[in-house]
């Protein structure tokens, strides 16, 4: 489904001409999620990423997900949020752009793991799950690691970390195969990152798992 038959065309443009007279400039459709429509562009020129509800979403998320991203901002975890709107009657949001690649797909450097690390830590001390982390495609790497996408995100009791870990080197999956063959690792190690991630759990520490990550 396009992402006209989605909003309608005329809405679609009506939307883009909105857009644009807020400053964005080669705005474009991105991607199309359950919830909202993404669209591309540029504000200033820095790169930016548009987050616009869906008209048949079956809820309503942006007012929320816009208080948690400007309650981490502070902590560089995520892009910062730029300002949030209404469009005829369909909440949306502007944020700066996590340039790199989504872990699911991307070249996983060694730098990337300890940022991986001290990101989904930073959120665990701050009691906030993001809720996706395991599916790969809401951590950035790239320069620096971003997390990105917390509409599913909630201040319960956070399982960031070892979500996080558990899919990179614990799992069977394309990542922790591509990591696996990438560092020569073993059987061995994923024993040791279960007990790293067992011990994190009791007591908070990464000094296990940070340890493990330095000696690939």
């Amino acid at each position: 489904m396009t992402f006209e038959n989605i909003i309608g065309r005329k809405k679609l443009g009506r939307f883009l001409n909105h857009l644009e007279g807020l400053g964005l400039a080669e705005v474009r459709p991105f991607s199309k999620g359950t919830t909202s429509l993404v669209f591309l562009g540029e504000l200033n020129g820095k790169k930016v990423v548009v987050k616009l509800q869906r008209p048949d979403s079956p809820r309503n998320n942006f007012e929320r997900e816009a208080r948690i991203l400007k309650t981490i901002e502070p902590f560089g975890i995520t892009p910062p949020l730029l300002f949030t709107g209404v469009f005829e009657g369909l909440p949306y949001l502007v944020r700066e752009f996590a340039e790199g690649e989504p872990v699911l797909y991307a070249d996983i450097e060694k730098r990337h793991l300890f940022g991986i690390a001290e990101k989904t830590a930073l959120l665990d001390r701050l009691y906030l799950d993001h809720g996706q982390i395991q599916g790969g495609k809401h951590i950035i790497v790239g320069e620096d690691v971003y997390i990105i996408d917390f509409e599913k995100a909630g201040w319960r009791k956070p399982n960031n970390l070892t979500s996080a870990f558990s899919m990179l080197f614990v799992g069977r999956n394309a990542i922790s195969e591509r990591l696996y063959l990438k560092f020569g690792l073993d059987e061995g190690f994923r024993e040791e990152v279960k007990e790293a991630l067992r011990e994190y759990k009791r007591t908070g520490k990464l000094s296990r798992l940070l340890g493990l990550l330095s000696g690939l």
